[in-house]
């Protein structure tokens, strides 16, 4: 590795890669060490016990996510970064999950997806530090490898992992983002986070559906975000009318977290709301096309969910809101339709509303 001839101290780089990360729009870094091996037990424990649901790629890669050397050799430090993206302009939470005939977009994906965004980001810090330090063997990351993000975000000094499993920050609780350097580049540590939860276990009982079964456990299996956007299939019976009209992820756990009073507003554009997605009419939402639903969720995570998955989810908020034509209307118009896994979900919805016995079909 060529090094310049003078290197800056270890003070004055943090200071200039804090500096450059700022005005890349991360609102704060920290560097982790690699060793994760109290988190590697407690995940292990967890996909032991089937709680990662159909989720098989949590598995899939052994011990690459926990142990980051082996996910790209040569690794020594992370550079954790969080970028904050609470949509202060978007209709109050409260408001849209009290209206059962709109449908509650989790905050994250009110705007553009983030991932693209974040990964120039991050490769920008990366370049820059390059320029500190000489070339460096790196690799950045946003959701595109086995990471265990939140244990290197608390280790970076980033904030701590919270009840209900997400990482919260005393001074911008838990809406943002994570992002990851790999590098091979011996920096100074942070200290890490320490915790801040006290005895509040506000976000346990907020779960619709139980799924933090115990603080620091979470059976996705049950959580609503996997349930409208991991999972392929059915949605289970028995969990449908817990989901309300939320119909991509699920933020009530945040929602109630005493440290969200200090979320900040995402400084970024791309965040901003798009499509009138923080209150849009399900009957609306219902009606559009395949070809509408392309051109609208291009650039947006929901993209990637796909337009059966999309349907499937708004039919089971049509099924619990209030009974009325235009929820009725909404839900013959589609009793029929061509995918199984529509139907099912379109027939079960009629049945809440008193149209008829629900049909399970294979989805």
């Amino acid at each position: 590795m060529s090094e310049p001839n003078s290197k800056p101290d270890p003070h004055s780089i943090r200071s200039l890669l804090a500096q450059r990360a700022g005005e890349l729009g991360f609102a704060r870094i920290g560097v982790a060490g690699i060793d994760l091996a109290a988190d590697e037990r407690r995940f292990d424990a967890w996909l032991a016990a089937g709680r990662h649901g159909e989720m098989g790629y949590m598995a899939r890669h052994g011990a690459k996510r926990s142990r980051p050397a082996e996910l790209l050799p040569g690794t020594l430090r992370v550079i954790s970064a969080r970028m904050d993206y609470w949509p202060s302009d978007a209709r109050s939470p409260g408001a849209v999950l009290g209206d059962g005939a709109v449908g509650y977009v989790s905050r994250y994906a009110l705007g553009r997806d983030y991932h693209r965004l974040m990964r120039k980001a991050l490769q920008r810090l990366a370049d820059y530090l390059a320029t500190l330090l000489g070339p460096h063997g790196h690799r950045v990351y946003v959701d595109s490898a086995p990471v265990l993000e939140k244990a290197l975000a608390r280790n970076a000094g980033l904030g701590w992992i919270g009840k209900h499993t997400n990482l919260i920050a005393r001074d911008a609780g838990s809406y943002f983002f994570l992002g990851e350097i790999y590098t091979d580049l011996e920096l100074p540590v942070d200290e890490p986070a320490s915790a801040h939860c006290g005895s509040c276990t506000a976000c346990m009982p907020a779960c619709p559906t139980g799924a933090i079964v115990a603080p620091w456990q979470l059976d996705a299996r049950r959580c609503i975000s996997y349930l409208t956007i991991e999972l392929q299939g059915s949605i289970p019976v028995e969990l449908r009318g817990a989901i309300g009209n939320r119909i991509y992820g699920c933020d009530d756990c945040q929602l109630v977290c005493p440290w969200n009073r200090y979320a900040r507003t995402a400084a970024h554009p791309d965040f901003k709301v798009r499509h009138g997605l923080d209150a849009a009419r399900l009957s609306a939402l219902f009606a559009w096309t395949g070809a509408e639903f392309a051109a609208r969720m291009r650039g947006s995570a929901i993209h990637r969910l796909g337009y059966r998955r999309w349907l499937r989810n708004i039919a089971v908020a049509l099924g619990n809101a209030a009974t009325s034509d235009e929820i009725i209307a909404a839900l013959e118009s589609r009793r029929h339709d061509g995918e199984p896994l529509v139907r099912e979900h379109v027939r079960w919805a009629l049945a809440r509303h008193g149209r008829g016995a629900p049909q399970h079909e294979s989805g």
